[in-house]
């Protein structure tokens, strides 16, 4: 499945002059708060019945079903009724429009509910007494304390934090280590060295790329990458901000033009274009391609399917140019697999109190150890004997330091978000021109920063 709210697909839309429908008077968890006290910070009534929707992806839900048994033993009277899905936003958003939401859902998946419209509908839960709350297992730290840099950040709206995201996911280009070592390629620094290393894949009967072709937005990510890096925080900050001719810029441009270059070439995988992700990455893991982009999530989702010692891991993408801004180690990372709160939620402080306990770092450790993926919690990994992909994406996280960069258009404008993956599948299947590509999207977020009632968003 799709990992995760950053990378996947386009989310369902809410129609916004319905989903605020119902009694607003009415408190939906009136009877189901406790006395807060020290070891009850936020007030759970201990019988209170518990709602959870968990998107049933590649981890799993069973990392969610851990969390809710220190739940049961903490509140031995509350009854958890658990929904792993996969189809989180077609599944509930007869529910938000209804009032009558779970008490706690992980919206994440390729129909994911629009979090920019439920934002926008009050339908969703300040998470502050959360976040200010005591760690569930290091009570002298509250929980804000305990999670990686950046990560309430990625959950804030107009300085609220209302969504809270349990991986951190690390964008970039994987490769088998055993293929690279026995054919004595290098990982390239560079789009030179990369175009030259993929003269010599491609005469060694190998395609030196493939993509998950039927999502775009895929191969987005090392395009972005890449503009990032060159332009530095001013171009990501001027996308996110729908400054005029931002999708103009050189840095963007001059991405652009090397992914076109790259199709040109016929460095991608033919056929690529009509692969879903799993057979793309199938195709990959049969050493059909050399290189696949994609997020820190592509280990958990290959295992059964990738061979014992294929030994995949992640390098950061390629500088375009010498002057670049960022250095060629900086790499997109951000929070993902996103949990909130429904503001009409019966339970709400059951729900928070269930996010404090999967938040800990007991829980976020027996995740790592299992997912192939990095938690949002600090330390969670320390101590573990991490897998080649999951010790390649912390090493490229540390090797990144401060310089770790992440877009929020995605997440805040969803018709955009659109746009640049159906432009960017043009792009990479030769139909269009880099420039062609640059004016489609600025006339695209034209239309969002010039549409009234479009919320806007800044940093």
């Amino acid at each position: 499945m799709l990992r995760t709210a950053l990378t996947a697909g386009a989310a369902l839309p809410l129609l916004s002059a319905c989903v605020t429908s119902g009694g607003d008077d009415d408190d939906p968890a009136a009877g189901n708060t406790g006395a807060k006290s020290a070891d009850n910070p936020l007030g759970v009534k201990a019988d209170a019945p518990l709602e959870v929707v968990i998107f049933k992806g590649g981890y799993g839900d069973d990392y969610a079903k851990r969390a809710e048994t220190l739940y049961t033993q903490k509140y031995a009277g509350a009854k958890i009724d658990h929904q792993g899905i996969q189809k989180i936003g077609e599944a509930l958003q007869p529910r938000f429009v209804a009032n009558t939401p779970p008490d706690v859902v992980d919206n994440t998946g390729a129909s994911r509910l629009d979090i920019a419209t439920l934002v926008s509908a009050k339908q969703v839960s300040d998470l502050s007494q959360l976040l200010d709350a005591p760690a569930y297992d290091d009570p002298g730290k509250t929980v804000r304390d305990t999670l990686l840099p950046g990560v309430v950040d990625d959950g804030t709206f107009d300085k609220v934090p209302l969504t809270l995201n349990f991986t951190y996911t690390a964008w970039g280009l994987w490769y088998s280590k055993p293929l690279f070592a026995a054919k004595g390629w290098t990982f390239p620094k560079t789009w030179e060295e990369m175009l030259t290393l993929c003269a010599t894949i491609k005469a060694a009967g190998i395609a030196p790329w493939t993509y998950q072709g039927k999502y775009p937005e895929y191969i987005n990510d090392p395009l972005l990458s890449m503009a990032a890096k060159t332009g530095g925080p001013t171009l990501v900050k001027a996308v996110d901000n729908l400054e005029p001719n931002a999708w103009k810029s050189p840095g963007l441009v001059s991405a652009a033009e090397a992914f076109r270059e790259l199709a040109g070439k016929g460095y991608i995988m033919s056929g690529s274009e009509a692969l879903s992700h799993t057979e793309a990455q199938a195709a990959w893991s049969q050493g059909r391609a050399a290189f696949i982009p994609c997020g820190s999530w592509l280990e958990s989702e290959q295992k059964g399917v990738t061979a014992p010692n294929f030994d995949m891991v992640m390098g950061p993408v390629p500088s375009r140019t010498t002057t670049d801004a960022l250095k060629q180690t900086a790499v997109q990372a951000a929070s993902s697999e996103s949990f909130l709160v429904p503001s009409k939620a019966k339970n709400p402080a059951g729900g928070m109190e269930y996010l404090r306990i999967l938040f800990s770092k007991q829980s976020a450790k027996a995740f790592a150890e299992t997912a192939g993926t990095l938690p949002a919690v600090a330390g969670a990994t320390d101590g573990l004997t991490l897998s080649s992909g999951l010790g390649s994406v912390r090493d490229a996280v540390q090797a990144a330091g401060t310089e770790t960069f992440t877009y929020r258009f995605r997440t805040w404008y969803a018709p955009l978000a659109k746009a640049v993956d159906d432009a960017t599948g043009e792009l990479v299947n030769k139909r269009i021109t880099a420039t062609q590509w640059s004016d489609r999207i600025q006339k695209a977020a034209d239309s969002q920063a010039l549409d009234s009632s479009v919320k806007k968003y800044t940093r």
